[in-house]
């Protein structure tokens, strides 16, 4: 059966509390998910700190986490160890954030080091040196570009409230945020060479 149908049947019988409850057998290993709602409930809060500590924003960590599960749903199998789920969740995550940074930046950026990029998120404590370069190439930046970032990224504010704080529309702010990544990707590269 389709994981779409087992959804909407789950999701059917808790609608209907007098209906009877459909028995789950599962016959796996310890080391094994019994079913994708537990691969979900596993791994959803890892793959959202990850895409968070790349993106710096809920909106679009949300979003690449929803891309994530849905990419990894068809050819994932729910036979696979704990171990083996994470790896192809993590591999699929590094895929879906190419793609992200390539429709936003128009370049790919496939580094990922999960462990470090967790870790400073769950301890509130980004690396010095990357804050000391960002900060570099936010002063290089044209004054609107670097505002934009610092409110979108640094300050964590929605678009519209950084759209309201700017005094232009949330469109205008859209664009001049996208152009504000590409100048500062730009900038970046100049930097590395």
């Amino acid at each position: 059966m389709p994981v779409a149908q087992r959804f909407r049947r789950r999701r059917a019988e808790q609608d209907d509390p007098g209906a009877a409850p459909r028995p789950r057998l599962h016959a796996v290993g310890a080391d094994v998910y019994p079913d994708w709602e537990a691969v979900y409930r596993d791994n959803v809060d890892r793959v959202f700190r990850l895409m968070f500590s790349k993106v710096g924003n809920r909106p679009d960590a949300e979003d690449l986490t929803t891309e994530v599960f849905l990419t990894a749903l068809r050819p994932l199998r729910v036979s696979a160890s704990v171990g083996e789920v994470r790896a192809y969740l993590l591999a699929t995550a590094r895929t879906v954030l190419a793609g992200h940074w390539r429709r936003t930046l128009g370049r790919e950026i496939t580094t990922l080091d999960e462990e470090r990029d967790v870790a400073a998120f769950e301890a509130g404590t980004p690396d010095p040196g990357t804050l000391a370069r960002a900060e570099a190439i936010l002063t290089l930046l044209p004054e609107r570009y670097g505002k934009i970032l610092r409110l979108r990224f640094l300050q964590a504010c929605s678009l519209k409230e950084a759209a309201e704080q700017l005094g232009t529309t949330v469109g205008n702010a859209k664009v001049l945020q996208h152009r504000a990544l590409r100048q500062a990707a730009q900038l970046a590269e100049g930097m590395e060479t």
